[in-house]
């Protein structure tokens, strides 16, 4: 695939079938991705994938604990946005729910959908991105968010459908349990992998751009 077709048709996918990635496809995948550039080759990056019974298990555990109530413990948990960026993240549920038919009133299957972001939306394969809690300069943040993208736009190469999102690794500490993941790491990022569901409602959406216009100022040029 071209790869500005690659930047312009990706996006996030939400619904997948239940066929299993093999390991050879997202060794591959990353395989490839780990060539993205990082301030000074840091390369701030490592990864835990799970897939099989293993992330059954784990979904399992994190939605239970949602269902419960109980406080996310990871420690990269944003503020709420603001402004601009808060009208955006409304756009974006209300752009969802209109698909996938969720009335606004509907408090249960706002609940329920939610929940499928804590259980990687039943995604056959769950990355996460982990970082010694000491990466923290900008250029380590800039390396770890490229990464992502670098994996978005590999999977694409193998029919694969990505969403990146935190829902997945908000309780840290399941993750921790079953990959030995150490104190001293951080869980950066979760992204879901598999191949997509066409047939799944919310995939079909596609998100709006600012205008390049609207946020560029250009020196120099006549």
């Amino acid at each position: 695939m071209d790869i500005i077709e690659a930047l312009k048709t990706r996006r996030s996918i939400r619904g997948f079938k239940q066929d299993p990635v093999s390991r050879e496809t997202i060794h591959k995948i990353l395989e490839a991705a780990i060539r993205t550039p990082s301030g000074m080759n840091t390369q701030p990056w490592e990864f835990v994938v799970a897939g099989g019974k293993v992330l059954d298990r784990i979904r399992e555990e994190c939605g239970k604990l949602f269902n419960q109530g109980v406080i996310p413990t990871n420690d990269m948990l944003r503020k709420p946005f603001e402004g601009v960026y808060r009208q955006r993240q409304v756009d974006l549920a209300m752009q969802i729910f209109s698909l996938m038919g969720i009335a606004r009133e509907d408090r249960e299957a706002r609940k329920q959908w939610m929940l499928r972001g804590f259980r990687f939306f039943d995604a056959p394969c769950q990355i996460v991105i982990c970082a010694e809690k000491e990466m923290q300069y900008h250029l380590d943040m800039l390396a770890l968010g490229a990464i992502c993208q670098s994996i978005c736009l590999a999977a694409l190469g193998y029919g694969l459908g990505t969403c990146i999102a935190d829902q997945g690794i908000m309780y840290d500490h399941v993750w921790r349990q079953y990959a030995a993941i150490p104190e001293s790491k951080r869980l950066v990022a979760g992204i879901a992998v598999g191949y997509p569901d066409n047939s799944f409602p919310a995939n079909r959406l596609v998100t709006g751009r600012e205008p390049v216009g609207n946020i560029t100022t250009w020196l120099g040029f006549d």
